[in-house]
Formats: structure tokens, C-alpha cells, sequence
């Protein structure tokens, strides 16, 4: 087999383990060394340029940035901010027609803020939000759909571990990456809701036909003091950042501490918790090292194998231009989300497409929003829908299918394919905060 033949079997190799259940970190380590091998002939060059991958994956200072915000993101589910948003939430869109489904929009909005992640988000708001909209008159479809929809802000708006993760991988500024991704998710999150505010008044059968809401009246002092906690983390967290008081690895400690001092003051961290907590956040930060190490690992395979420079000739060879290539990659991406998740995408993609690109001069933050909108489409589409099956595992409810909560989350799925189109087709969204 020639090199380049060596890369196109990787990534088939890839996509089989994965599709056998093998860990994609896992994966990823033992194609690229075995890959080496192949190419150099000898198990000792692979081991040595491997482990000079592993060691250059994560030895660096922007690296503490993931487990600060894990713990920061951990400690804000165990105090209890999620319920307090949306309760705050209900009480501001009460008025609205699917009033509470915007409430649940707008709480996943603020709670992204200082989360980071779309798991812990659809986590959060599945025990939240789909008990209270059900009892309120939606129906369980349309329940469980907007929290899947809603919780995909979680990667989008930061801090987010998608947008850190691609730029450890693209070698791009985490910070910059972090103002980018502001517009798009609010503009995301605005569209969320004139979807929900459509659906009620046009497709009540789906939405359902709640009365108005009975939620108990909260005055403005109530409101204030459970809004409170999170507005001053938000605060700390982005306003160090975008002020320049902070780095997002020093901003990520500081959230992490703030996180620590509210869930002390809400008296929710007994030892128990505290153990489970540092265990959760160990796990995570572990699960994310070993995708890093496995993406540098996969990359210097692929820089030997000269499969980028290949694809790279054949794009030039086909005549596309950027946006042909960009739509092929899309593709690509929305069709492997199907059946793989958001970091294995980024991990098997990026090396491949980076080579591509670059030489069109592309803004790697504009490139790296359009990428993470995409590949978030891919948590609500089956099979795999990573969003759909983390709100049926946390569901009390066990009339809802997994069919009902894919069905729910279809229209915001959508929503989020024509905002991949106006972010390309209006790269300011992404880059005129910069």
C-alpha cells in the first residue's frame, strides 16, 4: 500500500472500531500507531513519534483551562443555578404564547454561560424543565424536544469544551475563539425562540395548548436574589475574560472558585458531594487528555501519510473554490453525526480539512463557529443523537421514546442547518467581536 492508501484506511479503520464499540480515543491511538508502523517499517519510530505526540498534545499552559472548567461546570449543576434560572425564566416569558418553552431556551442560554457542555445541559433541564412544561399542557414531545434543541447552546455560547477542544486542535486562540462563538449563540438562540413562538400560534398539535401558566407569582426581590449567583459568575467568568483581567485558563480558576463559594453558601456540598464532584471532574478532564493525545497522535500519522497534501490536490484538481469544499465538508460532518460523536468528529475531521483550507487564507475562528454549529447538528439527528439519548436516560418518564424526543428535537435541528448557512454566507457573525 502506498502512504496516502496507508490515511484512506485509517480513517475507514477509525470508523469501524468506533462503530464496534471501541473508545474513540482508543481508536484513534491504535490505528495512528500501527498506521506509523506501516509507513516507517519499524514498531520503534512509531512508538517514539507517538510519544512525542502524547507529550506535545498536553504539555501546555492553555491545557488547564479544560479540568477549571469542568470543575466550574460540575460545581454550578450541584448548586441547583439551572432550576433557579429557569424558574426566573418562567417567571419573564409567562405572558408569552409557549411561554415556557422560550423560558427553557433562555435558561439553557444563560446556563451555557457557565457550564460548557451540551450533555450537562440536557441533563440539567430534562429533570428541570420537561416535568414542568408537561404538567403546564405541552405536549411530551414537544417537551422533551425543546430542552435537546436548547441544550446545544451549552457548545456554542462560552466558556465551551468544543470550542477549547477545537482550538488545542487548530492551534487557534481559545479566547478569540470564546468572543466568537457570543453572537452566533445569542442570534441561535434568538431564532429558538421565534421557532417556539411559530409552532405555538401555527402547529399547536405539536406544541400543545397550555393554559396560562399557574406558576406561583415570585416577587422582584425573589427573582433578583435567584438570578444573583449566576449573573456574578457570568460576570467573573466572561467579564474577566473580554475585560482582559483574565486568560481563559486564569478566568476558568476564578469561575471554578466563585462556583465553589456559591455552592458553600447554598450549603450543597457535603463531603459526599464533594468526593462525587472531584471524581465526576477527574473523569471528564481524563476522557478529554486522551482524545487530545489521541488527535495529535492521528495527526502526525496523517502529516507522514500526506493525505491532506493529497485531498489538498485533488480539491485544486476539481476546481471547487473554498465554498465547494466547505460544503462537502459540512456534509461530511452532519453525515457523521449520524452515527458518531461531537469529539470524534472534530478529531477525524480536522486534521484532514486544516491542511485544506489554510491555503485559502480562511479565518480559523470563523472556520472553527461554522465547524461547532455543524457538528452540534449532529446531537440531535439518529441514531446516535448524543443530546436525545442523555434526556432519556434522565427522563422519569417512560412513555417517551427515544422516536418522540428525536421527532421534538427535528425542527431545531433544522434551525441550526440555516444557521450554519447565514454564518457562512455572514462571517461578521462570528467575527465582529473580534
Amino acid at each position: 500500500m502506498s502512504s496516502v492508501e496507508i490515511g484512506i484506511a485509517s480513517i475507514v479503520a477509525i470508523l469501524i472500531f468506533i462503530q464496534l464499540g471501541m473508545h474513540v480515543a482508543i481508536a484513534l491511538m491504535t490505528v495512528s500507531f500501527f498506521g506509523v508502523f506501516f509507513v516507517k517499517g519499524k514498531f520503534l519510530i512509531a512508538g517514539k513519534l507517538l510519544s512525542h505526540a502524547a507529550l506535545d498534545g498536553v504539555a501546555r499552559y492553555s491545557f488547564g483551562v479544560i479540568p477549571l472548567f469542568v470543575l466550574m461546570g460540575v460545581l454550578v449543576g450541584a448548586c441547583g443555578l439551572g432550576r433557579d434560572v429557569f424558574d426566573v425564566a418562567g417567571q419573564l416569558f409567562r405572558r408569552f404564547r409557549g411561554g415556557l418553552g422560550i423560558a427553557t431556551v433562555f435558561a439553557n442560554a444563560v446556563f451555557a454561560a457557565v457550564n460548557g457542555t451540551s450533555i450537562a445541559s440536557a441533563s440539567v433541564f430534562t429533570k428541570v424543565a420537561v416535568p414542568e412544561l408537561i404538567r403546564q399542557g405541552y405536549t411530551p414531545r414537544f417537551s422533551v424536544g425543546v430542552v435537546a434543541g436548547s441544550s446545544v447552546l451549552g457548545m456554542l455560547i462560552p466558556p465551551s469544551l468544543l470550542l477549547i477542544l477545537y482550538g488545542i486542535i487548530a492551534e487557534t486562540s481559545i479566547g478569540d475563539l470564546f468572543t466568537a462563538g457570543i453572537l452566533p449563540g445569542m442570534v441561535l438562540a434568538f431564532f429558538f425562540c421565534v421557532l417556539i413562538l411559530g409552532l405555538a400560534r401555527f402547529a399547536p398539535g405539536f406544541t400543545g395548548k397550555p393554559e396560562a401558566t399557574d406558576l406561583p407569582e415570585m416577587s422582584n426581590i425573589t427573582m433578583l436574589l435567584k438570578s444573583a449567583p449566576i449573573v456574578i459568575l457570568i460576570l467573573l467568568v466572561l467579564g474577566g475574560i473580554y475585560g482582559g483581567f483574565f486568560t481563559p485558563t486564569e478566568a476558568g480558576g476564578v469561575g471554578a472558585l466563585g462556583a465553589l463559594v456559591i455552592a458553600t453558601v447554598k450549603g450543597r456540598l457535603s463531603l459526599r458531594e464533594i468526593g462525587r464532584i472531584l471524581l465526576e471532574t477527574g473523569q471528564v478532564t481524563a476522557s478529554i487528555t486522551f482524545l487530545i493525545i489521541a488527535a495529535h497522535m492521528y495527526s502526525r500519522l496523517l502529516a507522514l501519510t500526506g493525505l491532506p497534501g493529497a485531498m489538498t490536490g485533488l480539491m485544486e484538481s476539481w476546481e471547487l473554490g473554498l465554498y465547494g469544499i466547505l460544503l462537502l465538508y459540512l456534509l461530511a460532518i452532519i453525515l457523521l453525526g449520524t452515527i458518531l460523536d461531537s469529539s470524534s468528529i472534530l478529531l477525524i475531521l480536522l486534521p484532514l480539512i486544516l491542511p485544506v483550507v489554510q491555503p485559502f487564507g480562511v479565518d480559523l475562528v470563523w472556520f472553527g463557529i461554522v465547524t461547532i454549529i455543524a457538528v452540534e447538528v449532529g446531537l440531535l439527528t439518529p441514531p446516535l443523537g448524543v443530546a436525545c439519548f442523555v434526556i432519556k436516560a434522565n427522563l422519569d418518564d417512560k412513555r417517551i421514546t427515544l422516536n418522540d424526543i428525536f421527532a421534538g428535537a427535528a425542527p431545531f435541528a433544522l434551525v441550526m442547518v440555516v444557521m450554519v448557512a447565514l454564518v457562512l454566507a455572514l462571517p461578521w457573525l462570528a467575527t465582529g467581536l473580534l
